[in-house]
């Protein structure tokens, strides 16, 4: 076993009961299964600083208490984390209900500045996180502008289409009203949410603070979590532009799947951009 994480699972008193064993799922980091003689663990080897933004994250969350499941992080140095293992299980029929009123109890912490103390990271691209009072502003200077440059730069994104992201951007102050910051998982696609026997848990978050509606738009993005997690969720008091949100907040991780995976998902940024356009101010 290699030696820093021979020293993590000593410091932690975690004797291992045979290898480690890879985990399907691990598009950016390497994920392993480990036996261990106080249970099973699960043990990640990624950049240490993406690393050290996860930890944080899932203490964020757990800190929370809202009610769903999320691994305790036992340990981490440099390259190698140490968490908790879960143990999924069938998706139950409650599970759904269980989910919306969870998230809407986690979005409940709120704080008057959009961001996080420290950056992180949405798989391999770098998130800036640093505060700012205003949620629009923040929206624009640390998610959408800085993407669509990066994906202009590397001949992603047309001219054209890059104009019309920056229009869009320099717009929200005319029909998105500032709101305070509540806490989000942040990368909340389908695939990081685990069922278990406990109950729906939460994996692989990209913290920090910011619309609600960003983790909701990125369940929509990739999947459809039901009519009875959004009847949970919104508890009767869902907003009026509830779908222009969602096109927005959508955008974001497009732009971060278009820039990491190509081209293909050039059609999904101007379709976003084309729903938000749409509406009238």
């Amino acid at each position: 076993m290699e030696a820093t994480l021979g020293e993590l699972l000593a410091s932690l008193a975690l004797t291992p009961r045979g290898e480690l064993r890879a985990m399907t799922g691990g598009d950016i980091a390497a994920v392993y299964w480990l036996d261990t003689d106080q249970g099973a663990v699960v043990v990640k080897r990624d950049d240490s600083q993406r690393l050290a933004g996860e930890a944080d994250g899932l203490e964020a969350l757990r800190a929370a208490d809202s009610g769903l499941v999320v691994p305790e992080v036992l340990g981490q140095a440099g390259e190698w984390l140490v968490m908790e293992a879960l143990h999924a299980s069938r998706r139950e029929a409650g599970d759904a209900l269980v989910l919306g009123q969870g998230l809407r109890a986690l979005h409940a912490h709120s704080a008057a500045e959009h961001g996080w103390p420290r950056d992180n990271a949405c798989g391999l691209t770098p998130q800036p996180n640093a505060p700012l009072s205003d949620g629009r502003a923040f929206q624009r200077q640390r998610r959408l502008l800085p993407l669509a440059a990066a994906c202009h730069e590397r001949g992603l994104l047309d001219a054209g289409l890059r104009r019309r992201l920056e229009t869009l951007a320099e717009g929200l102050e005319s029909w998105l009203p500032d709101a305070p910051a509540s806490l989000l998982h942040g990368d909340l696609w389908s695939g990081n949410v685990l069922y278990t026997p406990r109950g729906p848990a939460l994996i692989d978050p990209a913290v920090y603070r910011h619309y609600p509606e960003v983790d909701l738009a990125m369940l929509t993005l990739f999947g459809a979590p039901g009519e009875a997690f959004f009847e949970a969720y919104w508890n009767g008091d869902a907003p009026a532009d509830w779908p222009r949100r969602e096109a927005l907040f959508q955008l974001y991780p497009l732009l971060n799947h278009l820039l990491l995976f190509g081209g293909g998902y050039r059609g999904g940024v101007e379709r976003a951009v084309a729903r938000v356009e749409s509406y009238q101010d």
